[in-house]
């Protein structure tokens, strides 16, 4: 018998690690087709040290995408063992019941990921048991892309020219059900077994049919206005994948040829999309894959760098002397800042655990720039209320607004966050939908709360607040702040 042990791969096809082991138990006997060895037993460990870290919609998703892989193993006569505690225990524990042949998985680059897996090799070797581990959720290992010297490198520029000249794999097939194990799991936790509650967000559909449903309605429509509409948060033109990459509900393979099949579609004539042309199409796909690539690279910096969760990349002469404002960083939280693009993004992320990607750096930039806070407290937030959390991604993004990261936007460029809004939401539908004090209000009054009067915004008759600080004043606080820590004289 062959164990799978899923974790950020909770999907059947394009799984590398899941197809390995299905090889491996089907090709025992390949006359008869079947599993004579006892075919694949798919497992999911529920790591309390994984949950440590979680909050209520991540954990929602997480057991909405068990339940949809749990179907699909049920529909192919196995089913998912879904059992709580530690994984090198467990792991071993179950090969020992099983006697399994090899327990199998596909890799983490975390440094909390390869010290788990690590355990649970140690403990696999006690009990005699094969192991292997497959590489799975990015299409380059780190290590593959290096500068001419062999050094991972800093600069996504140079990695994504590499990447992107670089041969992809294919996807590969779901396992046919004569290679999976003929067991019965048990019934899913309820999320408050696994103290949660059930979250106030309106979290989005997990599974694989989902992914693949936002899949095709992107590449049918948004991947050839994605160059030019990305940054603008009502157009929808972005993908809406993160969940489901940061979960494995879709495989990345998947996912890019998919984007390939709408290359081809925009290179042969144009997808039917008014007002872009042939080109144009092209150049948007192009950009979509790019964004894969900076997906990567983050990936390859946070292997290579593992205390980047908590310490930042790059290095200043001084520490920064982040300011400590538990009331800012609480109106931040709450979206209350009177900055109204800030506030419609952070109540976003309330409502669906989601946020905007450029509405994300708006409200990472008045975080760190215009508060000044640690961008450690706004990574927290993040990681325990967006559905879509990814260690490599979030830190990277968190990084690169608060310029300690690797390629991060320079210190001295800071957002203004209202002119952000009124360049990327003109007619404040964006802010309106998240905030409703503002509806009603005209958008030129809206991109203009902060120059208002305490008078004339008394006379908007609404209940939104004022700014909370002078982003010109901030502005310059932050400059004197960096340039302190560079030790600039």
């Amino acid at each position: 018998m062959q164990i799978h042990w899923h974790r950020d791969d909770l999907r059947a096809a394009d799984n590398r690690g899941l197809a390995a082991a299905a090889d491996a138990a089907a090709g025992t006997d390949g006359a008869s087709g079947t599993a004579p060895s006892g075919g694949v037993l798919p497992v999911f460990v529920l790591d309390d040290g994984v949950l440590e870290y979680a909050g209520d919609a991540r954990v929602r998703f997480m057991l909405d995408a068990l339940d949809s892989l749990r179907a699909w193993y049920r529909d192919h006569g196995s089913d998912l063992l879904v059992v709580r505690g530690d994984p090198a225990s467990i792991l071993s524990a179950l090969a020992r019941e099983h006697d399994a042949d090899r327990v199998v998985w596909n890799k983490g680059y975390s440094g909390f990921a390869r010290d788990r897996d690590d355990r649970v090799r140690d403990a696999l070797d006690d009990e005699g048991v094969e192991y292997d581990s497959f590489h799975d959720a990015i299409f380059h290992e780190p290590g593959s892309i290096t500068t001419n010297a062999g050094d991972p490198y800093s600069v996504f520029t140079y990695f994504g020219r590499k990447w992107l000249d670089r041969p992809k794999a294919d996807p590969v097939d779901a396992p046919d059900a004569s290679a999976l194990a003929d067991v019965d799991g048990d019934p899913l936790p309820a999320i408050e077994e696994l103290g949660f509650a059930a979250p106030d967000a309106d979290v989005e559909t997990a599974g694989t049919d989902a992914a693949r449903d936002r899949l095709d309605t992107f590449c049918a429509d948004g991947i050839f206005r994605y160059d030019e509409d990305r940054d603008y948060p009502t157009r929808g033109a972005v993908s809406r994948l993160s969940a489901h990459l940061a979960w494995g509900t879709i495989g990345i393979r998947e996912v890019y040829a998919a984007t390939e099949a709408a290359m081809e579609r925009a290179e042969n004539g144009g997808a039917d999309v008014a007002g872009f042309t042939p080109e144009e199409q092209v150049d948007s796909v192009e950009e979509f894959q790019s964004q894969l690539a900076w997906r990567e690279f983050y990936t390859h910096v946070l292997y290579f760098n593992p205390e980047v969760v908590t310490e930042n990349y790059k290095e200043y002469e001084h520490d920064i002397e982040w300011r400590d404002d538990p009331e800012e960083l609480r109106a931040w939280k709450r979206g209350e800042t009177g900055y109204p693009i800030v506030d419609a993004g952070m109540r976003q992320l309330l409502d669906e655990a989601y946020m905007h990607n450029r509405v994300r750096m708006i409200v990472a930039s008045f975080l760190t720039k215009d508060l000044r806070i640690d961008w450690r407290a706004g990574y927290d937030h993040f990681r325990t209320h967006l559905v879509d959390h990814d260690t490599a991604n979030d830190n990277g993004g968190w990084q690169w607004a608060a310029s300690t990261g690797t390629d991060a936007q320079p210190y001295f460029r800071i957002f203004n966050p209202m002119s952000q809004g009124e360049r990327y939401d003109p007619d404040a539908e964006y802010i309106t939908q998240y905030v409703p004090e503002l509806r009603g209000v005209d958008a030129d009054t809206i991109h203009e709360w902060h120059e208002l009067s305490p008078v004339e915004r008394a006379q908007v008759d609404t209940d939104y607040p004022a700014p909370i600080v002078d982003h010109s004043e901030r502005r310059e606080e932050a400059l004197s702040m960096f340039e302190a820590a560079r030790g600039d004289d």
